[in-house]
């Protein structure tokens, strides 16, 4: 299988900042892209921006587009600068995501609940919708909408409101591939397992920097949606799980197991 070379082409990526989204577009800059940088944070997008720069990868060049994905309207705006100045989309990454601290049942307030919702399921929702139009109209195009091992797995650990939009982004995401795949547009969820981000921080129980070097790192994931982005347009690949080989879950089943192992007679 030959993979493309995706010199010349255009990627948009929410949360862009930092993360996964920051790790993507350095990987997909690297591979001789133009990149549009979306987020909320301004300073964080230049510092990206500045270092893609400095790497003077082949042929790039990057762009900054502040946006909260929660506002539809920006969204769409957006997407049209996009499109207007390239002349195309091909590839999005959908990856714009919160969590909160107090996230379990007893203690997630329904304003965090709506924020969860509005950034990570419904934002994803609007970048969706304002790209698919351009992406049917030009003969294909591919989403990657960043999931989560949440949206596979229900756990305490990650809360209801994360866990159901990323439950909802699964759902949704292969929607796009029932309905737009005849018009060659492509959609994959990426389910990661714990990656070593900032989203962490906001975890009740603090990771600690060991536990953080044993994890999926950014730049993992981001070279995971280059060679998306690379397969040859017949492919899709509607879902992809990772997760660090020293995985925390099965680490503790593992080692329950071992000592119950021990204690048996």
């Amino acid at each position: 299988m030959a993979l493309q070379d995706l010199t010349g082409q255009v990627a948009w990526i929410t949360g862009a900042g930092t993360g996964i989204g920051a790790g993507a577009a350095r990987s997909l800059a690297a591979a001789g892209m133009h990149v549009v940088l979306s987020g909320r944070r301004r300073d964080v997008l230049e510092a990206v921006a500045a270092d893609i720069q400095a790497h003077a990868y082949p042929v790039a060049t990057v762009t900054i587009e502040e946006l909260d994905v929660a506002d539809r309207d920006s969204v769409q705006a957006v997407a049209k600068r996009i499109i207007d100045q390239h002349g195309k989309l091909d590839v999005l990454v959908a990856s714009a995501g919160i969590n909160v601290k107090e996230r379990n049942w007893h203690n997630v307030s329904l304003d965090d609940w709506d924020r969860v919702i509005r950034i990570d399921l419904d934002g994803a929702f609007y970048c969706c919708k304002a790209v698919l139009p351009q992406m049917i109209d030009q003969g294909g195009g591919l989403i990657i909408n960043i999931s989560s091992w949440a949206g596979k797995h229900v756990s305490v650990v990650t809360g209801p409101a994360y866990t159901a939009a990323k439950h909802g982004m699964n759902a949704m995401n292969e929607s796009i591939n029932m309905e737009a795949g005849i018009y060659g547009v492509r959609a994959c969820a990426i389910c990661p397992g714990e990656v070593a981000t900032p989203i962490l921080d906001n975890r009740p129980v603090p990771v600690s920097d060991e536990d953080r070097a044993k994890m999926v790192q950014p730049e993992d994931c981001g070279d995971i949606v280059r060679f998306l982005s690379s397969l040859p347009a017949h492919v899709c690949i509607n879902e992809l799980t990772v997760s660090p080989t020293w995985n925390r879950g099965y680490v503790a089943q593992a080692q329950g197991l071992a000592n119950n192992t021990k204690l048996a007679p």
